[in-house]
């Protein structure tokens, strides 16, 4: 592995791409400790300290943000608008005929979501920056906090940090459009990855000075290798269906008569259905902020819909989480386009007819390995959050399910392309 490392250093294409990738997740982690104009870095210090482990409602967009949100920093809204901005573009094209019409049409149709989505996820920036904003001054960020961190809460003040906060929105999409473009791997993934692997040292640290901390310490750590090694197993598992290509004549002479197979994945979705689910699940807890904290509404939501260990949130969290593996699958992976395809250049899977039959059979085949699919996620994504609830632990902790499916998921990929990279260079890969 080490050695592998070397040969990509050693590569100067790819050894640009990496430095560029490393340089530009250093900025976005300055970035998370930046704070607004307007907030009072000590005071926010202060309330951190003193409502330690009170944050459950924000913990996981904290989580995503690198701790950024708590500290009302630059960069406190971290990826999370454009996640929802993704959810809803996505959502959009199955009731909206114009937008599956410029995903059919390629790169510029693409281009053109791509863009939507931009627009979207400044607006939600915000949206979500007044929502922040308005909760930290009513005392509802750091609840039982004695000073302010907005000590001059000003309407110029108030824009400002409204301004800040939505720029530097803007700049982390475009950090990782950079990444995407001109480094390794997808950009928005891996500033997911570096906020919640940012949080790691602290949630040891945390885990290990309690009481039983050894104990605690040792079984975590346990339960996180065992997850682990089950995430990258699943990952590289694949169903292989096989295809083969008649001969036919292109002038005066012949192609095809190859065989070959089409890799399904077990995961076709990745991470996208956990991200999703996470992000959804915490829409109610931010709505319940500005209601009455007495109604009681707003106190059924934090008992069942905040609370990561109360029954009903873990039931929607494991609903959602299969809902976005099918729909996510659903509209990646078209039958209809990949049967129309192997017809086209004259593929066809032995024993099935080729048009429609094969479409019907591709169908069945995604179906049932996306069944098997959603409930390996919603188990990985359970079974240390419920293990975690048993030692009394905080389960946004950064070892969750969620987080380590995240950080697993993203850096297979990125390993994967680093791969391809040196392979098409001839050198040895990664997963050897």
């Amino acid at each position: 592995m080490l050695s592998a490392f070397a040969r990509a250093f050693r590569t100067p294409d790819l050894r640009r791409k990496l430095l560029f990738t490393i340089a530009i997740m250093a900025i976005f982690r300055v970035g998370s400790f930046l704070p607004t104009p307007g907030v009072s870095y000590p005071n926010v210090q202060t309330c951190i300290a003193e409502t330690a482990g009170n944050n459950d409602l924000l913990g996981l967009v904290n989580l995503f943000s690198g701790g950024a949100l708590l500290q009302l920093s630059v960069f406190a809204l971290g990826i999370m608008p454009y996640i929802t901005a993704s959810i809803i573009i996505q959502l959009l094209r199955v009731v909206i005929p114009r937008f599956e019409a410029l995903h059919q049409e390629g790169q510029s149709g693409t281009a053109k979501l791509t863009q939507y989505t931009r627009y979207l996820t400044i607006a939600l920036a915000i949206l979500q920056s007044t929502t922040i904003i308005t909760v930290a001054r009513s005392g509802g960020l750091f609840q039982g906090c004695t000073v302010d961190v907005i000590p001059n809460p000003s309407v110029v003040t108030t824009l400002l940090m409204i301004l800040t906060m939505t720029a530097g929105t803007g700049l982390i999409m475009w950090l990782g459009e950079l990444i995407s473009e001109r480094g390794v791997g997808n950009g928005m993934s891996l500033l997911i990855f570096t906020s919640i692997a940012a949080s790691f040292p602290t949630a040891l640290w945390s885990i290990a000075g309690g009481d039983n901390g050894l104990t605690k310490f040792v079984i975590v750590l346990a339960v996180t290798v065992l997850v682990v090694a089950l995430v990258v197993f699943v990952e590289q598992s694949q169903r292989r269906i096989p295809v083969q290509y008649a001969k036919r004549m292109v002038g005066r002479k012949m192609y095809g008569g190859s065989s070959t197979y089409i890799p399904i994945k077990i995961n076709m979705a990745g991470v996208i259905p956990v991200i999703f689910a996470s992000s959804l699940l915490a829409v109610p807890g931010l709505i319940a902020q500005f209601g009455d904290q007495t109604a009681g509404w707003v106190q059924w939501v934090s008992v069942n819909l905040v609370d990561p260990a109360a029954p009903l949130h873990l039931a929607i969290y494991v609903f959602l989480i299969i809902f976005f593996c099918y729909f996510y699958t659903a509209i990646t992976f078209n039958p209809d386009e990949v049967a129309d395809n192997m017809k086209k250049y004259g593929g066809f899977i032995p024993g099935i007819r080729a048009g429609r039959p094969t479409a019907e059979y591709l169908g069945y085949v995604i179906s049932r390995i996306t069944s098997a699919g959603s409930i390996y996620l919603a188990l990985v994504a359970l079974i240390p959050t419920i293990a975690f609830i048993l030692m009394d632990i905080s389960t946004n902790i950064p070892f969750g399910g969620t987080s380590i499916l995240i950080v697993v998921g993203v850096g297979l990929e990125t390993v994967k392309q680093i791969e391809s990279q040196l392979q098409q260079r001839h050198y040895e890969g990664f997963l050897r």
